[in-house]
């Protein structure tokens, strides 16, 4: 989860969240040379007080300063490409999840087992324990089996809100009568927080997402008790 005076990318969780860490990076150094050398060559313009007063123009420089560009998106396009595609493939889900935001809370279904639909609130500060993270804490956790494709239907009953999990490198669109999915897989056993990236109303601050990551054993005896109960 993200802390305090953090100004990078809060740590993969999911190989999705790896590939954009990584692209994200490879980017970055090609705009950080793209800068030294346009800095460089204005700062060499600056101590350079000789001019040629018969170069009018030269084709040879406009040509280069065309196809290098090109070639550069070139490099950037093919492997965005390829991340654009790798986050749209559903696969064979393991798990289907129907996600559906209200204002302001989180209302989750299974689609895979009957009956198995919950609401999520935020927990209040005064009702919060020992050790519970503010803002952030839920009453109900959507548990999720680890190591397995999960694919998550995200759509919301009254306005825009945004299903995301940064942790994940999940950020869906709730649109109203529409549903998108999104698919990811967590390779661990863990917590993983989030919340509405879309501001829907005045308690838009106040409807957080936990995701539990536990072995599939336990998600089956979950599954089984809350069925029962």
């Amino acid at each position: 989860m993200a802390t305090w005076l953090q100004l990078g990318f809060q740590d993969a969780s999911s190989p999705l969240m790896e590939e954009l860490i990584y692209f994200h990076d490879y980017v970055l150094i090609i705009l950080v040379l793209i800068t030294i050398i346009v800095f460089y060559g204005l700062f060499s313009l600056l101590f350079i007080y000789s001019t040629n007063r018969f170069f009018l123009d030269s084709q040879i420089i406009e040509t280069i300063w065309t196809v290098v560009p090109a070639f550069i998106l070139v490099f950037i396009a093919f492997p965005s490409l390829q991340l654009l595609y790798l986050i749209d493939e559903v696969n064979d889900p393991c798990l289907t999840i129907k996600a559906l935001g209200h204002q302001w809370y989180w209302s989750y279904e299974f689609t895979d087992y009957h009956s198995l639909d919950f609401d999520s609130y935020m927990i209040s500060v005064d009702d919060m324990s020992y050790g519970s993270l503010r803002l952030l804490e839920v009453d109900n956790r959507v548990i999720i089996p680890s190591h397995n494709s999960i694919r998550v239907l995200v759509s919301s009953s009254d306005v825009l809100h945004s299903w995301a999990v940064p942790s994940l490198g999940i950020k869906m669109d709730a649109v109203p009568g529409r549903l998108n999915q999104v698919t990811f897989m967590i390779p661990r056993s863990g917590l993983f927080y989030g919340q509405c990236s879309e501001i829907c109303g005045s308690n838009h601050s106040f409807m957080p997402i936990v995701l539990e990551s536990v072995p599939f054993n336990i998600f089956e005896t979950w599954v089984s008790n809350y069925i029962v109960d």
